[in-house]
């Protein structure tokens, strides 16, 4: 096993918010309709959204950051650990650098969301 890509990433929260509030459709942008809402369906709040988004923004940093990839084909979900699944453009860069597998880790503490991330290849 062999690290391939070491990504973190810190997202301020309130910064984040006010993103949100005033980019109509950003939202839907950045996140899947399944990272945006929980299991009973609710919308999530912004501290769940920044961490997601600090895991794909992680994520690109583990894989060289290349052009191109979008955010849609990296989706995080948390069903306790949490984890990625990987599509498309993301997925892409992932074969081409040999990544088999991830570590993922999202943390929040006061006005911050981190996240960080490992991508192996086996």
């Amino acid at each position: 096993m062999s690290i391939v890509g070491i990504g973190v990433d810190v997202v301020d929260l309130e910064r984040f918010a006010e993103t949100l509030e005033r980019t109509p459709g950003i939202l839907d942008r950045l996140f899947t309709v399944a990272e945006q809402t929980s299991a009973q369906g609710h919308q999530l709040p912004v501290m769940s959204l920044a961490g997601r988004f600090a895991v794909k923004e992680a994520v690109a940093k583990a894989l060289g950051a290349p052009a191109g990839m979008h955010f849609h084909d990296c989706e995080v979900s948390n069903g306790g650990a949490p984890t990625i699944t990987l599509s498309g453009t993301v997925q892409a860069v992932a074969d081409e650098r040999g990544v088999t597998h991830w570590h993922v880790s999202i943390s929040h503490d006061g006005p911050v969301a981190i996240a960080y991330v490992i991508a192996e290849q086996l």
